[in-house]
């Protein structure tokens, strides 16, 4: 059965304005019942604590009651539940499946926007938006940014409020050519099975793209009018890590708002799993840092038939070799988001290891978690231990390390005079790119001494004769900012927990969650603090997750979609309400 949705209502007319005061009362009664209820939980109510497996204040995994807008309104409270109905059910797989129709894909050599024809697929789909979202395109300001970013603007009624951004973006990685036999359904064909709508792009992210449009239609046909200005932002070109994209929108919104302009932003990203007996709701709010690093090795050439001992394949194997033997250390720097994820498991979840639990009380009553900078750090127990859960956990606290791509020899009987590799790096919380750049220089130097080759190591210098280069990619990123989780106020963070339990109900824990990947948010850090990377379409049933992004039969669940939907309605309108402080 659907929930009754309380909603915000909008400006009063002059024969309604007592109503109205007595329903302006009543918000302000709701959000001071909030905020007590949450002062309440953070001094430790027993009620709320009843599952606690410590009792370390600063562990706690307090949890916001499910938050509904405050004030009822007979047309939003129709439009809540229409997205209930088949109707719009019906109607929502038209939308999305129409979008994923349209083969909007990036590729890594993307020539200059107005010269590479390639971009052009945008047109068709900025075309379908159009039609597809009419109220949208009437009533919201539209600016195109290096021609297919797209910036729409509902201007709010209080400019005092900060803006709320919800990002998203156009693209989607390539179909190669081999792999299109594989698919269930043709990737670009938007079928719809009766569960999931297929293609690809359908999870990453048209989906999120979509549901952002089909909310702020249906508010906007619902005659709602936010205080609050909310700026749809969608970047084209994430998939080759945004730079015409997001990294010219954000600029144009850091000039327009401020630094610290905005609110709250949410783009794609982690999104809800079960873990230790209990449902999690993993909002994104860090991400870690990134570096590639080329290493060219150049030695003399000559023929095949007299070979030098080592040719700069061998060497650079040699190194290689080496890289891939030594790791970086796993461990929990004290504002990883893990930290806050296994300290909701030891609250909440009812299988969560009793290892893991005493080791979480045993940091947690510690005062010091690290050595001191002279010393060799000591081995991190938690971490080393929540490692066990396997690869997709562990490289949460640890730098990654992954050779992708070489290159070496043009000929059989020919010596390669020139060989490179490239390593790709994801640089965990609490490491720096000067992290990696200095472990692969110690480990390169005994190379190049051992063959008398001259080590160039992050000097500038890419490549010289007789030497080792290792040179890093302009595209290195620092480990990203990390948003603030509290609940004991009412802030950005305690409105998107409030309203996921709204949405799917208290049985869901909402936990810090962190990407192993880097979005289009990299470029909007100094606008806000509080940039959250969710995706907050569930579907219990088919628990489909992201779909298989990035491979054969990306998919994503109805279901899904129209709880994404769900969630945005509320939070646009829990966002306009909330006083954050």
């Amino acid at each position: 059965m659907e929930k009754s949705l309380p909603t915000t209502e909008r400006a009063p007319s002059e024969a309604a304005g007592s109503k109205n005061f007595l329903r302006s009362t009543i918000s302000k009664l709701v959000l001071l019942v909030f905020t007590l209820y949450l002062l309440v939980q953070s001094i430790g109510d027993p009620r709320h604590h009843h599952s606690r497996k410590h009792d370390n204040a600063k562990s706690s995994c307090l949890q916001p009651p499910p938050l509904f807008p405050p004030t009822p309104d007979e047309s939003l409270q129709r439009l809540w539940e229409y997205i209930g109905t088949e109707s719009f059910k019906s109607a929502s797989i038209i939308r999305h499946s129409g979008a994923v129709k349209i083969d909007t894909s990036s590729f890594d050599d993307m020539g200059p926007v107005g010269e590479d024809k390639r971009w052009d697929t945008r047109f068709e789909f900025h075309d379908y938006l159009a039609v597809t979202f009419p109220r949208i395109h009437q009533d919201l300001k539209l600016e195109k940014v290096n021609t297919f970013g797209l910036l729409y603007t509902w201007q709010g009624s209080d400019e005092s409020l900060k803006p709320l951004v919800l990002m998203s973006h156009q693209d989607v990685v390539p179909v190669p050519a081999s792999t299109v036999d594989a698919w269930t359904h043709p990737p670009f064909s938007g079928y719809y099975d009766g569960t999931f709508i297929w293609g690809r792009g359908s999870s990453d992210c048209k989906n999120q793209l979509i549901a952002g449009m089909e909310t702020i239609e249906l508010l906007l046909d619902a005659g709602y009018k936010p205080k609050r200005t909310i700026v749809l932002s969608f970047g084209f070109d994430e998939e080759i890590s945004g730079r015409e994209g997001a990294g010219t929108l954000a600029p144009f919104l850091i000039e327009r708002y401020g630094e610290n302009g905005v609110a709250a932003i949410v783009d794609e990203g982690a999104g809800f799993s079960k873990q230790w007996g209990q449902v999690f709701a993993l909002p994104g709010v860090a991400e870690k840092g990134y570096t590639d690093v080329f290493i060219t090795v150049r030695t003399p050439g000559g023929h095949s038939s007299i070979p030098t001992d080592h040719t700069s394949i061998g060497i650079l194997s040699e190194l290689l070799s080496k890289i891939e033997s030594v790791q970086y250390r796993t461990y929990l720097a004290d504002e990883s988001p893990m930290l806050g994820l296994m300290q909701c498991g030891a609250d909440h979840a009812p299988h969560f290891p009793s290892k893991l639990s005493k080791l979480l009380s045993k940091r947690s009553n510690s005062n010091t978690h690290s050595s001191p900078p002279t010393c060799k750090p000591k081995p991190d127990a938690l971490a080393l231990e929540a490692a066990k859960m396997g690869p997709p956990v562990k490289y949460l606290m640890q730098t990654s390390q992954a050779i992708d791509v070489i290159s070496g020899g043009v000929k059989v009987n020919a010596l390669p005079e020139r060989t490179t590799v490239t390593v790709n790096h994801r640089i965990n919380i609490g490491d720096t790119p000067e992290t990696v750049w200095k472990h692969l220089t110690k480990l390169a130097k005994p190379v190049a001494e051992k063959y008398n080759l001259t080590l160039h190591a992050f000097d500038d210098v890419k490549e010289a004769p007789l030497s080792i280069s290792l040179y890093a990619s302009p595209n290195t990123l620092e480990v990203a900012p990390v948003t603030p989780t509290d609940v004991d106020t009412v802030s950005p963070y305690a409105v998107l927990a409030g309203t996921t339990r709204a949405v799917y109900g208290e049985d869901v824990v909402v936990a810090p969650g962190m990407m192993t990947g880097n979005t289009d948010t990299r470029y909007y850090w100094p606008i806000t603090t509080h940039i959250f990377r969710f995706g907050p379409g569930y579907d219990p049933e088919t628990d489909s997750g992201l779909g298989n992004i990035h491979t054969v039969d990306e998919k994503i669940s109805v279901a899904n979609h129209v709880g994404m939907v769900k969630w945005f309605v509320l939070f646009v309108q829990n966002m306009d309400a909330a006083v954050l402080e």
